[in-house]
């Protein structure tokens, strides 16, 4: 017999969402994992929280399966310790304001359906606002962080003088990178609003004479020759396809012979369905910026030949990552 289960559950699937955000927000991780354990009466008072209120939160975050309870007190779980508080190596709580920030974007699917429009000017969180733009940066350095622990590996800088990291944000990547490789140097490109936050990132690692920026429209903005590595990191999924053949025969007259390009990004198969979290990601996209969307494996292949690249690869990357990545080189 049919049953409504997974639908039933699928309608408050948001309350885990909320529930996640608002206690990073409120720092509640970070505040037990000093205490070691705390009642909701003392967590409220030093944060500042209504007891009624916090108790319940803190009940539901022990449903959840993010704290623990023992009688009255609380404590964070192995797994909320590793990841959810501020400062220790695995942490991802600012990684995960991305997805907190465009939360209230989802409730406006409905109208993106109607109009085919991005609900939220993009230019908002790239330049427009000042402190949406910070916020933004500044997340995604967090998000690039965790990622890059698991791309890093994944490429391979032996020899490779020179790269060039096209819509490279906060300057994330090629910092991880440049500390990985020591002779590498690095220049990346993103819109200036940006970039003059990743100059603040470059500078406070110490690597601004290995890691350049250069700001500007990547689309109509030069790109610098004789790389040995060109990267495209979270970038292509906002373009349309005649786009990214554009700029992947941009960046193949940007290298040197025998260059090699890499991108990594959310593909899904032909059908466009599969994986699961790459297909929702796409209306995530869609939902923020004008062309915004998830493209298959093969169709990536097929534009980077287009481009003239040749040898060809895409893979998943490890788990848990949901990215794959992609790379071809110049004959």
């Amino acid at each position: 017999m049919v049953k409504p289960d997974r639908i039933v559950s699928m309608a408050s699937a948001f309350y885990e969402s909320a529930l996640l955000f608002a206690a990073v927000d409120l720092g509640i991780f970070g505040e037990l994992a000093r205490l070691g354990n705390a009642d909701a009466q003392t967590i409220a008072l030093t944060l500042g929280l209504d007891q009624r209120a916090t108790r319940l939160l803190l009940d539901a975050c022990v449903a959840v399966g993010l704290l623990q309870k023992e009688g009255v007190f609380y404590r964070n779980t192995e797994e909320s310790e590793a990841f959810l508080v501020p400062g220790k190596p695995g942490d991802l709580s600012g990684a995960i304001r991305y997805n907190r920030d465009v939360y209230p974007l989802w409730g406006r699917l409905k109208e993106f359906a109607q109009t085919g429009q991005p609900v939220e000017k993009p230019e908002i969180h790239l330049g427009e606002d000042r402190e949406r733009t910070r916020t933004f940066v500044l997340a995604m350095h967090a998000r690039a962080l965790a990622i890059g622990r698991a791309v890093v590996g994944e490429l391979d800088l032996k020899g490779r003088k020179r790269l060039l990291d096209v819509g490279g944000g906060p300057a994330t990547y090629a910092l991880l990178l440049a500390q990985a490789n020591p002779e590498l140097k690095c220049t990346v490109i993103d819109l200036p609003e940006v970039i003059e936050i990743a100059q603040e990132i470059v500078t406070e690692a110490g690597l601004q004479e290995r890691v350049k920026t250069l700001p500007g429209d990547y689309h109509s903005l030069p790109f610098p020759g004789d790389n040995d590595i060109v990267i495209f990191f979270g970038v292509l999924h906002q373009e349309s396809p005649e786009d990214i053949v554009g700029l992947l025969k941009k960046a193949y007259y940007a290298l040197s012979p025998g260059g090699v390009v890499y991108v990594m990004d959310m593909m899904t198969d032909r059908t466009h369905t599969q994986p699961r979290f790459s297909a929702l990601f796409g209306v995530n996209m869609a939902l923020t910026t004008k062309k915004g969307w998830v493209f298959a494996d093969e169709e990536l292949k097929d534009w980077l030949q287009t481009a003239g690249f040749t040898d060809c690869t895409v893979k998943p990357l490890p788990p848990p990552m949901p990215h794959f990545l992609a790379r071809a080189v110049k004959g």
